[in-house]
Formats: C-alpha cells, sequence, structure tokens
C-alpha cells in the first residue's frame, strides 16, 4: 500500500472508477443479452409484436453502449463493432425470418 498521500487518493480514485467502469460493462452486457433473446424469440415466431420488442431492445442496448462510450469505458471503435454486431444479429434474423 503506498505510504504518500497524493498515492493513497489515486488508488482509491482508480478503485472508484474501477467499479463504476465495471457497472457499465455489465448494463451493456445484459442489455446484449437481453436483446439477442428476443431476436431468438423473433426467429422462432416471426410476429409484429415480436419484431417490435426486438426493436425496443436494440435501441436500449444501443443506448447503453453509446453511454458507455460517452463516458469513456469502452473505446469509440469498440462500441461501433458492438453496435455493428448486434445489427448484423437483426439483419440475419429478418432475412430468414
Amino acid at each position: 500500500m503506498a505510504n504518500i498521500k497524493s498515492a493513497i487518493k489515486r488508488v482509491e480514485i482508480a478503485e472508484r472508477n474501477r467499479l463504476e467502469n465495471k457497472a457499465y460493462k455489465s448494463v451493456v452486457k445484459t442489455m446484449t443479452k437481453q436483446y439477442l433473446q428476443a431476436v431468438q424469440t423473433y426467429t422462432s415466431e416471426p410476429t409484429p409484436e415480436a419484431l417490435a420488442t426486438v426493436q425496443a431492445k436494440m435501441s436500449i442496448a444501443y443506448s447503453k453502449i453509446d453511454k458507455a462510450v460517452k463516458r469513456g469505458v469502452l473505446h469509440q471503435n469498440t462500441g461501433a463493432r458492438k453496435k455493428a454486431r448486434l445489427a448484423r444479429i437483426l439483419s440475419k434474423a429478418t432475412t430468414t425470418a
């Protein structure tokens, strides 16, 4: 453990930031999983209501990814890649359905 006062503060700040970043990443993963589950439901039973649910989940996931990028938790290219993967999954689901 650090002995210098400023170093102790930096350790505390780093820990606080780590926990905040972890929370953002966790939310992004959770929303992505919910979106994938909605896409799977839509693929098995393609109805307009299921498609609306998928698009709503996609919107929420996009929002969380954008917020994580804005806060610096995710790199801009990482956020773009995650969003592109989500869009590609929906595109495949709608063409096969």
